[in-house]
């Protein structure tokens, strides 16, 4: 297993526990503001999805030349909604976060060493720089949605809501 595909499959893994643990909550639980960033922890949860979804958006136009890769991302669902969730809503955005975490793990597994030099195009830091290689933004993919779980086991903390998504069980052999 390539650390690509590990990591894809350690933030599929992290999200589905997450998503399982707050669907456990009544929905105004999950939707009461916590005093983070993303408020509630369906927000935090809505932001990892709608962050995956952009990053994966990113490393599309550097792929062009892996089929499979491309093919994986070609379906991916639109970003979440905005606002509190409504139960249907709720199932809706776990409907999509599996989703998008497939695509992920089915990219990462399509990957080639050749692959991760690609320049994906940044739109951010007015261009400077135009363009960091795969690999680096994959690694931001990570952290970024290992942040932002980490800031809903946070919360949890503070609820006293037991939760274990450290991912430790992914470790290769």
């Amino acid at each position: 297993m390539t650390d690509a595909v590990m990591y894809a499959k350690y933030n599929q893994a992290g999200n589905k526990a997450v998503y399982d643990i707050l669907s456990g909550m009544p929905c105004e639980e999950r939707e009461k503001d916590r005093g983070g960033f993303y408020g509630s922890l369906s927000g935090m949860l809505r932001h990892v999805t709608g962050g995956t979804t952009y990053f994966l958006g990113m490393f599309e136009p550097a792929l062009t030349g892996n089929a499979a890769a491309t093919n994986a991302l070609a379906s991916l669902p639109p970003a979440p909604e905005k606002g509190a969730l409504d139960d249907a809503q709720w199932k809706k955005l776990g409907d999509a976060l599996d989703a998008i975490d497939a695509a992920y793990v089915a990219m990462a597994e399509a990957l080639n060493e050749p692959d991760l030099k690609l320049p994906v195009k940044l739109d951010w830091y007015d261009g400077d720089p135009e363009s960091v290689p795969l690999a680096f933004m994959l690694s931001q993919l990570l952290v970024h949605n290992t942040h932002h779980r980490g800031q809903i086991s946070q919360a949890l903390d503070v609820l006293k809501i037991e939760h274990e998504f450290s991912g430790i069980h992914m470790l290769p052999d």
